[in-house]
């Protein structure tokens, strides 16, 4: 949940290092814990959710992940912090209905 509660649905096509990358996604997943806990994403996490960049956020996306996750609430969380989810969009090996 965390890590697809860090999508940046809009193609972002900054180059950002390993480093900042990884910078990226552990801000998200502090601000975003609380939400695999069954809570409602805090502002902070809301705004992790709009400023993250997808070439961070979709390596992680793998199947012992997406199998602990429900991606329709991913879905609403993500929508629910203001980004847009694309119909058939992919991230990882996930691709959104």
């Amino acid at each position: 949940m965390v890590g697809l509660g860090m999508w940046e649905v809009k193609m972002a096509t900054a180059d950002l290092s390993k480093d900042q990358c990884h910078e990226e996604k552990r801000l998200g997943i502090n601000a975003c814990k609380p939400v695999l806990y069954g809570k409602q994403p805090t502002p902070e996490c809301c705004e992790r959710v709009r400023v993250s960049h997808l070439e961070c956020v979709c390596p992680v996306i793998t199947p012992t992940l997406v199998a602990l996750i429900d991606l329709n609430r991913a879905i609403r969380l993500i929508e629910g912090c203001g980004r847009r989810v694309p119909r058939h969009f992919k991230c990882g090996i996930i691709t959104t209905p």
